[in-house]
């Protein structure tokens, strides 16, 4: 526990909703632990261990818990944007933009430039086409699609709490109902390319439901939770949708790439049901030692989340390295290894944490302007920095590294890119971000 950590927990302002930073901590933490266990690795490559054992997939309906993240990232955007509207200090948006972006983007940023000089270095050895290898240079940059989405939701933010705080429940309905339209016209008329319409609408919606919580509109969770949870059952039962809450190799249809109707209950389900947690959560955090470790959980959470499959991929690597066997996936000697694997990974998580949560940290704050106000911020300019982040960021998950010499490409947005082109656009929109705001930064000391 750092100090910084016990500092911050005991300034915490007693209005504080501390349960959502627990769900924050909590939800990533989920999907660290779902990655760590699903990856099925063998001397011929990486597996999904859901693919392998189908009858596990049903636990994605409660570790397919990414919709929380979203919902918890609307609550507390609604806040910090009334906040800085408030102050009235110069264009909100920019410094809304910049302010949620930034602590973002530095850890993701030195998360590609180090992973990047790897792939460049392993390609350049004529390294990169063996099973393991070629597999993680694919891996190892696709949880970064939530990062991508993410930065939409932060910039849409502003227009749709506008219309939140006009029609309340009424723009959810409308987006759920879009959501609801773009599936059929999937899948009963066969409208080509529609589906990826819901890569925003969906998790718009879930984000919507983050206001919501922000005003104290979920006033019934148990009927949110039952009639997502029903309406899943439902759609996966008589409709189209697989199972499973997460993609699987080689099926036709996916509830998360690009996500669904069926993948929207869900998320409705697991808002319900973390709602309904709420009261004993709360009480619970209102003990000192708990709240200090979700603090000090939230500041690394980030850099934890980047660099897990890193640390897993390690130990897969040292394992073959040492000449300890890898036996096949499923088998009762391979469940026999989880718990020591995990551990490791959990370990070496942790020294990548050490090493790289300095970009977590919060930068230091502009200097005000000789007159004490806020240096002018560019709200153009800021946006242009967000959509060419979430643009490059997202074109980096789907290409991966491997063909950084090649020219290997993907497409996004029905357009070819290729790995170094979605880097270049990721640090360009970083850049614009920082120009959005031009003030003289200082340096602490001590």
């Amino acid at each position: 526990m750092t100090a910084t950590a016990r500092a911050l927990a005991a300034a915490t302002p007693a209005d504080r909703d501390r349960y959502v930073d627990l769900l924050r901590v909590a939800s990533l933490g989920t999907v660290i632990a779902g990655h760590w266990l699903m990856a099925a690795v063998s001397g011929d490559g990486i597996g999904n261990l859901l693919a392998l054992l189908p009858a596990l997939q049903v636990l994605t309906w409660a570790l397919q818990i990414m919709p929380v993240f979203f919902f918890v990232g609307g609550f507390s955007h609604a806040l910090s944007y009334r906040s800085l509207a408030r102050r009235g200090e110069g264009p909100v948006y920019a410094a809304f933009l910049r302010a949620r972006l930034r602590r973002l983007l530095r850890p993701t940023l030195a998360f590609v430039l180090v992973w990047a000089a790897l792939a460049l270095a392993v390609q350049l050895a004529g390294r990169g086409d063996g099973p393991l290898g070629g597999a993680a240079l694919r891996l190892v940059t696709q949880p970064l699609w939530f990062i991508g989405i993410y930065l939409a939701m932060v910039a849409l933010t502003p227009p749709l709490l506008k219309l939140h705080e006009r029609h309340g429940w009424a723009v959810f309905a409308a987006l759920a109902g879009a959501a609801a339209l773009v599936d059929v016209l999937r899948f009963a008329l066969g409208v080509p390319y529609v589906e990826f319409l819901n890569s925003a609408l969906v998790w718009l919606a879930v984000h919507q439901l983050g206001f919501l919580r922000a005003d104290g509109r979920i006033r019934r969770p148990a009927v949110l939770a039952a009639a997502g949870l029903a309406g899943a059952a439902l759609l996966v039962a008589c409709g189209p949708y697989p199972l499973s809450m997460v993609g699987m190799p080689g099926e036709k249809v996916s509830n998360m790439a690009p996500p669904t109707l069926a993948l929207l209950c869900h998320g409705l389900w697991l808002v319900g049901a973390v709602q309904l947690a709420a009261r004993p959560a709360g009480a619970w955090l209102e003990r000192p030692r708990v709240w200090r470790a979700v603090v000090a959980a939230n500041g690394i959470a980030m850099t934890a989340f980047l660099w897990h499959l890193t640390a897993m991929l390690a130990v897969y690597a040292a394992q073959l390295a040492l000449g300890i066997d890898l036996p096949a996936p499923a088998t009762a000697a391979w469940w026999a290894q989880v718990p020591v694997r995990i551990l490791a990974a959990a370990a070496l998580t942790g020294v990548f944490v050490a090493l790289f949560r300095r970009f977590e940290a919060p930068a230091p704050a502009p200097v005000p302007s000789p007159a004490g106000r806020p240096a002018p911020a560019s709200g153009p300019c800021a946006a242009a920095g967000t959509t060419l982040c979430l643009l490059g960021v997202l074109g980096l998950s789907m290409t991966g590294l491997g063909g950084l010499l090649d020219g290997r490409t993907a497409t996004l947005i029905a357009f070819p890119v290729t790995a170094p082109a979605a880097i270049g656009m990721a640090w360009a929109g970083a850049w614009l971000v920082e120009r959005s705001a031009p003030a003289r930064r200082v340096r602490l000391r001590g």
